[in-house]
């Protein structure tokens, strides 16, 4: 029960599609979603594959508990080889794209081959269907939303697609489902373009069964009140994870210009206080907060652009209401590229959402631009004219559009900082770890962060671990590994079953555990949730390991490790890796080369 117990497998070079049963026994190894998916990819791949090859895999991926009452049960991922750092990749995104996919009574769908020509794929419960999407192909994602919908003449289809950015192989394009929620990082939406894949249009109407209906109402019930009188959830709700850049700027660790600075004196035209700030015209960026399937945070933000304030661009169509700031887009486009303007931000948001791009890598790719910029190594002829200055929002928002779209200058971001700074002589400025660019927390003052960072299995993520108590209280690497590798385990374990990160504010591994438990049946206690995983995380390294990772790709930027912080409550510092790594190898059972023990292996059944 939960489970589906169903396969959507479609052969896209061959225009076929077909159902299979879900292998259980791996089910009841990975559960779903994120560790499921990454069984299936393991097993059906190659690693050393070309990412943009159709020989890739394409798995989108439900987790158990996605479609039912619990909170935040909207989950999906997407499962691949990720084309901007040649690791697993694995996206996650909410929404109800997910749900609906769940409903047509599937628990996966994997992708294989290419179309022969521009192609999407609609699902209506049983009947699936390849169909062809050639005046779509240049589309936006929001104009393919909206046009599938007329087409079908059902509102209610849910669409995950791509933009020109996905098509022409941006490699940190996204899939974007209901507008302005994405499967945002490692260029999942590039290789959705690599095999002509337009979009998923799913509908369903079969429900989800749990295993212990009365068990499951109970725990559901007990966890809701968890998350309604949690603090920090209720923040959340009010704020928005944009709260987080008025924390990291007092303590210092706040990315800014490229990561040269840790703190940015625009913060407070940028935070949540300037998002709800009236205008003299009486308007103000944020409308009002969203929430995405079965969610009881509404994390989410929508906002809309002052035509009075915003004179950078004239854009009328524009000034509508769409997903606001973020936490991780107002650092990619404020302090890390030093633009304060609210609205300029607000805008290359709406541009990321619409032509399907991850924002962290965008913005820090951008930085690392006007870093060479700055330095003389790309001049304005190069940047179509433009002056690629920190601070510049007309920087930010011409090359926001230009990326998307692919043009000019564009295609060079669009390479991502890694490619981007090896093609100009510097690799030096990248900031990220195995091809993928930091999110908004510099690691001279979260020494964990970095070591999460440093050893994240789809490059630089600060979404797959959590040491952020430990970090504000000790700003030294002393003491980071165990609860890094502790809390990279219960992530794995609960990205795999179909709920949202932010409940980990008030729900423990247990209240997870039990939910799953109840649902799935089987005996699900917590240390089995927990082995989970981190059979999940050991697979996915094993994964890396076999397409030519190795130990020395767990590193850091010399600029974190050797260039003190210059401001902040780390001023003085540097991240500690050097110290950290090799214990953090010793508790996940590996031997000093970064490789998994045959004891480890023999314990997690690998």
């Amino acid at each position: 029960m939960a489970w589906q117990k169903q396969v959507l497998r479609v052969d896209l070079t061959n225009g076929t599609s077909h159902k299979e049963p879900l292998n259980m026994e791996w089910a009841e190894q990975y559960l779903g979603e994120r560790g499921l998916a990454t069984k299936y990819l393991w097993e059906m791949m190659d690693a050393r594959t070309d990412p943009m090859s159709p020989d890739n895999v394409l798995i989108f991926a439900t987790g158990p508990l996605t479609g039912t009452m619990a909170s935040t049960s909207g989950r999906y991922a997407v499962v691949t080889k990720g084309p901007l750092t040649g690791a697993i990749a694995c996206s996650n995104s909410g929404g109800k794209f997910g749900a609906e996919l769940k409903y047509a009574g599937y628990d996966m769908l994997i992708l294989e081959g290419r179309a022969p020509e521009p192609s999407y794929l609609y699902i209506n419960d049983d009947d699936v269907q390849i169909l062809p999407a050639g005046d779509l192909w240049g589309a936006t994602v929001w104009h393919t939303e909206e046009t599938l919908k007329k087409m079908h003449q059902d509102p209610q289809i849910k669409v995950a697609s791509i933009g020109i950015a996905g098509e022409r192989g941006v490699r940190y394009a996204c899939v974007v489902n209901d507008l302005h929620r994405a499967a945002g990082r490692s260029g999942v939406g590039a290789v959705m373009g690599s095999k002509n894949l337009k979009a998923v249009a799913a509908r369903g109407t079969k429900g989800v069964r749990v295993a212990d209906p009365k068990g499951f109402m109970q725990v559901v019930k007990e966890t809701h009140k968890l998350l309604a009188e949690n603090s920090g959830v209720r923040e959340m709700t009010e704020l928005g994870t944009n709260a987080m850049i008025d924390a990291m700027q007092d303590f210092g660790g706040l990315p800014t210009r490229n990561f040269q600075e840790v703190q940015f004196e625009g913060t407070e035209k940028i935070n949540p206080a300037a998002m709800m700030e009236k205008r003299p015209n009486g308007h103000r960026n944020l409308l009002t907060n969203k929430a995405c399937f079965g969610c009881t945070i509404a994390c989410g933000r929508i906002a809309h652009i002052d035509e009075d304030h915003f004179t950078i661009v004239n854009r009328k169509e524009y000034w509508h209401a769409s997903g606001g700031l973020e936490y991780e887009t107002a650092f990619a486009f404020g302090p890390v590229v030093g633009v304060d303007d609210i609205d300029a931000l607000t805008f290359a948001g709406f541009l990321m959402n619409e032509h399907g791009m991850d924002p962290i890598s965008f913005g820090v790719t951008l930085a690392a631009a006007m870093e060479l910029y700055e330095m003389g190594v790309i001049t304005k002829q190069d940047t179509d004219g433009i002056e690629l200055k920190f601070g510049n929002p007309e920087a930010l928002t011409v090359m926001a559009e230009k990326t998307g779209k692919y043009e000019g200058f564009g295609q060079l971001l669009g390479l991502g900082s890694k490619r981007l700074c090896e093609k100009y002589g510097h690799p030096e400025l990248f900031m990220g770890v195995k091809g993928q660019e930091f999110a908004g927390y510099d690691s001279r003052a979260l020494q964990g962060m970095g070591l999460g960072y440093a050893t994240s299995n789809r490059g630089a993520c600060h979404l797959k671990h959590d040491t952020f108590a430990e970090d504000m209280e000790d700003q030294t690497g002393k003491g980071k590994a165990l609860p890094c590798k502790e809390s990279q385990d219960a992530t794995a374990a609960l990205d795999s079953t179909g709920i949202c990160l932010f409940t980990a504010g008030a729900w423990g591994s247990d209240n997870l555990a039990r939910q799953v438990d109840a649902a799935c049946g089987g005996g699900w206690t917590t240390e089995r949730f927990l082995e989970m995983g981190e059979r999940v995380w050991t697979l996915e390294r094993l994964y890396n390991l076999k397409a030519g990772f190795t130990a020395k790709d767990d590193n850091l930027p010399e600029r974190l490790l050797k260039t003190p912080a210059p401001s902040g409550t780390a001023k003085g510092k540097v991240n500690e890796l050097d110290k950290m790594l090799p214990e953090y190898y010793t508790v996940r059972g590996w031997n000093q080369e970064g490789e998994p023990t045959e004891q480890t292996l023999h314990r997690l059944g690998l």
